[in-house]
């Protein structure tokens, strides 16, 4: 099976020059992670008082950013998709994209676990298991397994096996299908968590694979409407006021992936709107060089930070619930390990072990034995 499946697609637009880098959303990738960072360091409870009403109100709704994620990779899968591409090299891409930094913190996280945080410790060597596979998320007991960050990798592993065949049907929709996809998606998200909450159903959503799909598919269908010139969307500052409004109100609901359906509308018009001001030179506030650059280490960033955070509080004890000062220093400190791993982690093993495996996966494919 081929990415290209359909030749003749419906769609009557021409296909936009997917080459084409999109550098604004390398930077929203670092804003995304930034905020899941402030997230989690509410959740570990460094403020007290007024600063910690204050943290929350900005940031207690700061588990959309995964949301953004799933949405902006399933946006960039499809906008860059390959013409006559294999699944299987899709696939070899992928792995070569996340398992080395995957590997690496799971790794690193069993250090730990049998060290500093026993709290990390696995149920047994299933759930070790699961989790070095990207398949902990399915069962709901093992949705923080090893690293807990490594939930949403367990997702993506999932919509990247599916893309290729999700793809094939994309190519095949036209753009009044592509929107009315789009649409069929949102209305789920925003659904999805709502009526679990109202009518009490105990459903895990917020690390459930298949419940976060949604999210995906909706990124893919508006990167494929991008990709064919038909997306039509408000502009980037429109764009962004739906965001935050969406952000702001999440936290009036309670439960896990409630704050996608918040946020979903404004992510879903941010996204392409961000692309396109790239596409056509506009200015873009997420397109700074320094943003940019951070972009590139978020994921490394996302995989390490909250190694760093738990080992911080065995040392320091849970919930220190600081003062403004020494709590912006404890957070600052944190944060500046995060990222000085983070950079180690892009420069030495993310970037180097993409290299490694795709070399690998291209010296045996059938076409280069063939050269030889």
């Amino acid at each position: 099976m081929t990415l290209q499946a359909m030749g003749t697609g419906t769609a009557t637009a021409s296909p936009a020059p997917t080459a084409v880098a999109l550098p604004s959303l390398t930077g929203m990738r670092w804003v995304a992670a930034f905020v899941v960072f402030v997230y989690h360091v509410r959740n570990f409870g460094y403020f007290d008082g007024e600063s910690a009403r204050i943290v929350d109100w900005a940031f207690g709704a700061g588990a959309t950013g995964v949301s953004f994620f799933f949405i902006l990779s399933g946006f960039v899968l499809a906008w860059s998709a390959r013409p006559g591409d294999s699944a299987r090299a899709f696939w070899q891409r992928r792995i070569a994209r996340i398992y080395p930094v995957h590997l690496v913190t799971a790794a690193a996280a069993l250090v730990l676990a049998f060290t500093l945080v026993p709290g990390l410790r696995p149920s047994g060597p299933a759930e070790t298991a699961a989790n070095l596979l990207l398949v902990s998320s399915w069962n709901s007991p093992w949705w923080q397994a090893l690293n807990p960050v490594s939930w949403s990798l367990t997702c993506e592993a999932f919509f990247y096996a599916a893309f290729p065949a999700l793809y094939t049907g994309l190519r095949r929709t036209n753009a009044r299908g592509l929107t009315a996809l789009a649409m069929a998606c949102t209305a789920v998200v925003i659904l999805l968590p709502l009526t679990n909450v109202y009518l009490a159903l105990g459903w895990t959503l917020h690390s459930f694979p298949l419940a976060r799909f949604p999210e995906f598919i909706l990124g893919a269908a508006i990167g494929r409407l991008v990709q064919i010139g038909a997306w039509r969307g408000p502009g980037s500052e429109a764009a962004m006021g739906l965001t935050l409004i969406g952000y702001f109100l999440a936290q009036q609901l309670p439960g896990g992936s409630s704050y996608a359906a918040f946020t979903v509308i404004g992510l879903a018009c941010l996204i392409p709107a961000a692309a396109l001001n790239d596409l056509h030179g506009a200015r873009s506030l997420w397109r700074r060089r320094r943003l940019v650059r951070l972009g590139e280490l978020s994921f490394a960033f996302y995989m390490i930070h909250i190694l760093v955070m738990r080992s911080a509080e065995e040392l320091l004890g849970r919930r220190p619930e600081l003062g403004t000062g020494p709590a912006l220093a404890l957070a600052t400190a944190v944060f500046a390990v995060s990222l000085g791993l983070s950079w180690g982690l892009y420069r030495w093993v993310e970037q180097p072990g993409r290299r490694r495996l795709l070399r690998g996966a291209h010296a045996t494919s059938p076409s280069s034995r063939k050269g030889r």
